[in-house]
């Protein structure tokens, strides 16, 4: 195991969910592998830059987030986060599990939105490997749920890992192991994305193709029906490559919603393509799960965020592979009970290219 090498140290003088009275340091944590980089903190195992070349060598950071870290303990879009023990919505903020109905914590009117007031992005995770460079960059990071943390039965111990497998290549392991009672578990990376550079405006020039012959429709609460719809010839379409912006004028707001990924649920396949033709940046995107969450940032409304930049709607988007939404509450929907049997493993490959 490697040495800890912690690039900053943050104690904060005040109790802002006791931070300082919980004893587990909170860094930010460097990983590089030549001019590939990316910064990552245990507090919310939360992703705060990504730098990589573009076509003509120009290195940016393709991630949103904030200068002042103070202003991830209140962030309310979920900047570069782990969501969970349930990421997405549970509607009604409760469910029924071996007859047995466990009512959560409702932080989104009715419902229950990424694991609750203090959701895994507001927790600080323990450091248990750190490797900044060399062959393998990475790092593990761990908590520990305890029985009802915001309504969820059971102990549970969760470890995400953030690795540079290779040039350009980021991978993402999360794992969990109910240690007692069977739970819900639903990790999603919550990661905005602009391949441009996180301060360069809208991602609506950006192609993106989604490997998804359906989605789950929702209502005016955004908890799926229980229904599957096809894509085909909807403003959700995006089985060929097409500017995210061209139909976009079509729905409410922009895209938030759940596509079924096409193929096996349970190997890693190709859920997404994007590419910015300005900066020649894509992004390919691998997962396991059977559904992601594209999200094109609309509740992003004057958000100060780094080096000056103020976001607006849509100046990133979220790519958040995952188990459907509120499947607790749709038996017809892929299970995402974890018991001491069946722990839960969701992996995610991002490939960037355009250097």
């Amino acid at each position: 195991m490697a040495k800890f090498s912690l690039v900053i140290l943050l104690c904060f003088t005040f109790s802002v969910l006791n931070l300082c009275n919980a004893k587990k340091p909170v860094g930010i944590y460097e990983l590089k592998h030549g001019d590939f980089s990316m910064k990552v903190t245990n507090y919310g195992a939360t992703i705060l830059s990504v730098l990589i070349p573009d076509l003509q060598g120009n290195v940016a950071d393709i991630v949103l987030g904030f200068d002042n870290f103070g202003d991830y303990l209140t962030d309310d879009v979920y900047f570069g986060a782990i969501a969970g023990r349930v990421a997405n919505r549970v509607g009604g903020a409760k469910f029924t599990l071996d007859g047995k109905t466990y009512k959560l914590i409702a932080n989104d009117g009715n419902n229950t939105l990424h694991g609750g007031h203090r959701g895994f992005s507001d927790v600080i995770w323990t450091v248990s490997e750190y490797v900044k460079e060399g062959p393998l960059p990475r790092i593990v990071l761990n908590y520990n749920s305890f029985d009802g943390e915001e309504g969820f039965p059971g102990d549970l111990h969760v470890s995400v890992t953030y690795a540079l497998t290779a040039i350009d290549t980021l991978s993402v392991t999360m794992k969990a192991e109910a240690l007692n009672k069977p739970t819900p578990v639903n990790l999603a990376q919550h990661t905005y994305w602009n391949l441009r550079g996180h301060n360069s405006g809208n991602i609506l020039s950006h192609e993106i193709q989604i490997f998804g012959s359906n989605i789950t429709p929702v209502d005016a609460n955004l908890i799926p029906t229980g229904e599957l719809a096809p894509v085909k010839d909807t403003p959700y379409d995006f089985l060929e490559p097409r500017r995210i912006g061209s139909r976009i004028n079509d729905l409410k707001s922009g895209y938030d919603i759940n596509y079924v990924l096409d193929g096996p649920s349970d190997q890693i396949r190709k859920v997404a393509l994007v590419h910015d033709s300005y900066s020649g940046r894509t992004l390919e995107l691998y997962a396991n799960k059977p559904g992601v969450q594209f999200y094109s940032g609309n509740m992003l409304t004057s958000q100060k965020g780094k080096d000056g930049a103020i976001y607006g709607p849509h100046d990133g988007l979220a790519l958040e592979t995952q188990g459907f939404p509120d499947s607790v509450n749709h038996p017809n929907f892929p299970s995402q009970i974890v018991t001491t049997e069946k722990p839960y493993e969701h992996s995610m490959l991002y490939i960037f290219s355009g250097r």
